[in-house]
């Protein structure tokens, strides 16, 4: 990002934030009271929300022998509304209860990246596994299951989180940066370097972000492979989808971008969110599909190394086009 520590000269990080870590750049100076309150944040956030903490309430719905009713906090009620979104917009491809899929194939809460023996018989709805809006009932922010449940929010979680810290700044330019998912509000354009994921110290194009969400999703920080005999191996990455609960295939990388004024009101108010969970969709489903639901723009980077974008994808790209 160009001549940021200029523009935007206090830095504030929080380096263990849901396992990536953040950072927050802003043009004024983040007080120690609201980086408390933020911290705060953070903590509820993952204890409400996390499936790699033992105590958090998605743990406890995972350990529910016989299901139960969970009573989650009101500032969940914008993810639990975007996850029903996206579940009807990909045809059930998005489906938080894809967490049971993502600990059958090893990216569990103790990383272990082993798939158990038993995952061809299980994964997916196809086969059996638990379906959000039938196994798991909404009640505003209380979720209503009936056996164990593994939940994963994580295809638009870390969005949503940059957005609540958003809402909580007092700065007139900022950009949160977590990971790869940022959210800018900016007087001029920002250049941000959209990585190869082949090669993490080039670029294949860059994007100039005003004010807005830029999200970028792809398998090669988060990847491992098993051995199906001696000689073969299969490459296993985190980004399934939930209707055979399989890992997304063709597909290299993606970038949702969501400006600040897009349409429906969800993606106005919580544009990160809607940019991770779409950067994520974009593996299991159609861009033309999505657009029917949300207003965004895109590029995805295929096998064969070519890119596929939306006229408006605010980004001058250096690969060849699909």
């Amino acid at each position: 990002m160009d001549f940021l520590g200029q523009r935007m000269p206090y830095v504030t990080a929080f380096s263990k934030a849901l396992g990536t870590g953040m950072m927050i750049s802003a043009d004024s100076p983040i007080g120690d009271e609201s980086r408390s309150a933020m911290e705060s944040l953070i903590e509820d956030y993952e204890h409400v929300l996390s499936r790699f903490r033992n105590d958090s309430l998605i743990a406890a719905i995972g350990k529910a022998e016989h299901g139960g009713s969970f009573d989650f906090p009101d500032w969940c009620a914008p993810l639990f509304d975007l996850y029903d979104a996206l579940f009807s917009a990909t045809s059930d491809a998005i489906d938080p209860c894809v967490g049971e899929d993502l600990i059958r194939l090893g990216y569990d809460a103790s990383l272990s990246f082993t798939v158990t023996q038993d995952a061809p018989e299980h994964l997916g709805a196809l086969r059996g596994r638990a379906v959000w809006g039938r196994d798991v009932t909404r009640h505003g922010t209380t979720l209503v299951t009936h056996e164990p449940v593994q939940l994963d929010f994580g295809a638009c979680g870390k969005g949503y989180l940059v957005d609540l810290l958003g809402r909580m700044l007092q700065s007139s330019q900022f950009v949160i940066d977590a990971g790869g998912d940022l959210l800018i509000h900016a007087e001029q354009p920002i250049s941000i370097a959209l990585e190869d994921p082949e090669d993490s110290s080039r670029a294949i194009g860059v994007a100039h972000i005003v004010n807005g969400a830029l999200c970028a999703s792809a398998p090669s920080r988060r990847h491992w492979n098993v051995a199906v005999n001696e000689r073969t191996q299969i490459a296993i990455h985190h980004l399934l989808n939930a209707i055979d609960g399989l890992p997304a295939q063709q597909t290299e990388a993606s970038w949702a971008y969501v400006p600040a004024n897009a349409t429906p009101d969800i993606a106005r108010d919580y544009p990160a969110a809607v940019a991770d969970g779409l950067a994520t969709a974009l593996f299991v489903s159609d861009a033309t599909q999505l657009q029917r639901t949300f207003d965004f723009a895109y590029a995805t980077l295929n096998e064969s190394r070519q890119i596929a974008a939306s006229r408006n994808f605010p980004a001058e790209l250096f690969l060849r086009s699909a």
